[in-house]
């Protein structure tokens, strides 16, 4: 196959997806030797705001995209639904990659591969990778690392390989199989020790005034737009507990103190401080 030009593309609220895709991409750059592309859609802005895919890129038949989304959930994150509906391909080779806090991807990636499929891609080769979980500092603490890295640019080695002997582009014909199940299962529920739900989905952060200095960064960084400028402590929208707020608040101003969500953190931390480990299908 002949490839042109290399983007990477991804929804990235802390950053962690966007490592990993940006490794892979700049290593099939300087793979193929071809032009390389960010897009990255983390800001309702990018997303063309109240008209989901306005800002989309024009993407040739002879592109590679690595497309990436975290997880939440084990799916890929419902609040993007919408806007991935209105993606276009234009018959380029797509790479999906989720990425997760460490407890597990479920059905994400086979999501994800089937959105691509179906807004005009072809899925070639995909992958899972590990972040620090959004509410934690201590589950999967400054992952994506140096080894996931490496494992990153493994993963683009094999894809760079797999596209140079497809000299008739058979592997467009199918979509590349992938871990998860179809149709998908229920996005995951946490559950408290005698089994039952529970729900977080309404919590929000909350804002220390004292500590807040209105700089702004959480009004910036929110990715659905949902902090008020003219008061901070105010979420006027959805909150999707990405924590970019918590995380980039440079005063340590934002924080959650619900019961129930810092049961959940504190269980997810428990259970699954085990390294998870990167997995990739070619």
């Amino acid at each position: 196959m002949v490839i042109k030009k290399i983007w990477a593309m991804y929804f990235s609220a802390t950053g962690t997806t966007a490592k990993v895709c940006d490794t892979i991409a700049d290593e099939l750059a300087a793979k193929f030797g071809a032009e390389r592309e960010t897009f990255d859609f983390t800001l309702p802005g990018a997303r063309g705001g109240d008209d989901p895919g306005s800002n989309y890129p024009a993407i040739g038949a002879s592109d590679l995209v690595v497309f990436g989304t975290p997880v939440i959930a084990g799916r890929v994150p419902n609040v993007l639904l919408k806007y991935l509906d209105h993606i276009s391909g234009g018959g380029a080779a797509a790479v999906p990659v989720v990425c997760y806090g460490n407890r597990n991807y479920d059905d994400a990636l086979i999501e994800l591969r089937d959105i691509l499929e179906k807004g005009g891609y072809h899925t070639v080769a995909g992958a899972a990778f590990i972040g620090e979980h959004s509410f934690s500092n201590i589950l999967a603490a400054g992952r994506p690392d140096e080894q996931d890295l490496a494992t990153a640019l493994e993963f683009a080695d094999g894809i760079a390989k797999k596209l140079e002997a497809d000299k008739d582009g058979k592997c467009l014909e199918a979509p590349v199989e992938v871990s998860g199940e179809s149709p998908l299962r229920s996005y995951y529920t946490p559950r408290d020790r005698a089994g039952a739900p529970v729900n977080i989905l309404k919590v929000k952060p909350k804002t220390d005034m004292e500590k807040c200095v209105k700089c702004m960064t959480c009004v910036r960084v929110c990715p659905l737009g949902s902090i008020d400028p003219e008061d901070v402590s105010a979420i006027t929208g959805i909150c999707m507990k990405c924590c970019a707020c918590v995380k980039k608040c440079p005063a340590g101003a934002k924080y959650f103190d619900d019961p129930k969500y810092l049961y959940h953190k504190e269980e997810l931390e428990l259970g699954y401080a085990r390294r998870a480990e990167p997995e990739f299908f070619l």
